[in-house]
């Protein structure tokens, strides 16, 4: 088992982050607490939600991920256990960042978990409307309120990002102490647009997301036609993306460093990402115990200087 790793300088977790985006929409209630028992059971203690998902399926309004892991954390007596993070700005009745609709959201998503405070809790996207300013107080007022333990913020630019330091400096705020970046193995923006830079110069903690590009890292869609098959994920079609001449080199370099160890592309490509500068955990989704124990396998391994040299040169790049 790999070292753990911290979340700011009081929360410590294992370096795996489940992400639970697919609770409620691809995987139900059932499919989701039998993942988060096996992820539990598998040494790992950090959730990733936002109070977004899934809105975007038909039947569903929003929260319904929250819900899930509400429910499974009352059932289970586990709160203690694991470290919640969630976001605020994608609810269809808590869009943006104003102040006031931070505060109503981070409510929302206290009574729809279960619990009295959020350990992590991110603005996941920019809002142009809201004066900067006004967020950031927001957001610190809920950690002096006791309502969340730290702030996180996710898909922003370097240059916003660094803008949200300065004004919490200059202002007495509470500082961010993470930033959860489109993040892996073929999607290398984040090296070179500056948010990188900022991590390491503020210390954030970084956890990627799409850690596995959508899936294809995981090697199941080597072909258009894996992505089209009866049965493939709703979510093949972005994997499918990747499938070019530099998509598949890369999967070549994993498959051949998985068998060297004897375990599978998806484990590869997570422990990459884990070994990456300012990454603390890489975020992966998993709808079934197959998906999971391949993102538990990960935790097991550690690659050398030469297998993250040959990843690298396999996968130049592009962004």
């Amino acid at each position: 088992m790999t070292a753990r790793t911290h979340i700011g300088p009081e929360i410590d977790i294992a370096p795996l982050v489940l992400g639970c985006n697919v609770f409620g929409w691809t995987a139900d209630r059932e499919a989701s607490f039998a993942v988060l028992d096996a992820f539990a059971a598998g040494g790992g203690d950090f959730l990733d939600t936002a109070d977004g998902y899934s809105h975007w399926v038909p039947s569903n309004a929003g929260g319904e991920s929250e819900r899930i892991i509400g429910e499974w954390l009352a059932s289970r007596g586990a709160r203690d256990r694991v470290v919640v993070a969630t976001k605020v700005s994608t609810h269809p009745e808590f869009l943006g960042l104003s102040g006031a609709n931070v505060r109503a959201a981070a409510d929302a998503s206290l009574q729809r978990l279960g619990t009295d405070r959020i350990d992590l809790y991110y603005a996941h996207f920019d809002d142009a409307e809201t004066p900067l300013e006004e967020t950031v107080e927001a957001f610190s007022r809920l950690v002096d309120a006791g309502k969340i333990r730290t702030i996180g913020i996710s898909n922003y630019t370097a240059e916003r990002a660094a803008e949200w330091m300065s004004i919490a400096k200059s202002g007495g705020y509470h500082l961010p102490v993470a930033l959860q970046p489109h993040y892996n193995l073929v999607e290398r923006g984040y090296e070179t647009s500056g948010l990188r830079a900022v991590a390491e110069a503020e210390g954030l903690s970084v956890f990627p997301y799409f850690s596995l590009a959508k899936g294809f890292l995981a090697g199941k869609y080597r072909a258009a036609d894996d992505a089209t098959a009866q049965g493939a994920s709703v979510r093949a079609a972005g994997a499918a993306e990747y499938l070019n001449e530099r998509g598949l080199a890369v999967l070549g370099e994993l498959d051949a460093i998985a068998a060297a160890h004897g375990t599978v592309p998806a484990a590869v490509a997570l422990a990459w990402l884990r070994q990456q500068p300012t990454v603390a955990a890489p975020i992966a989704s998993a709808r079934n115990g197959e998906q999971l124990q391949a993102l538990l396998a990960s935790l097991r391994l550690e690659l050398g200087i030469d297998e993250l040299r040959t990843l690298d040169l396999g996968a130049v790049a592009e962004n």
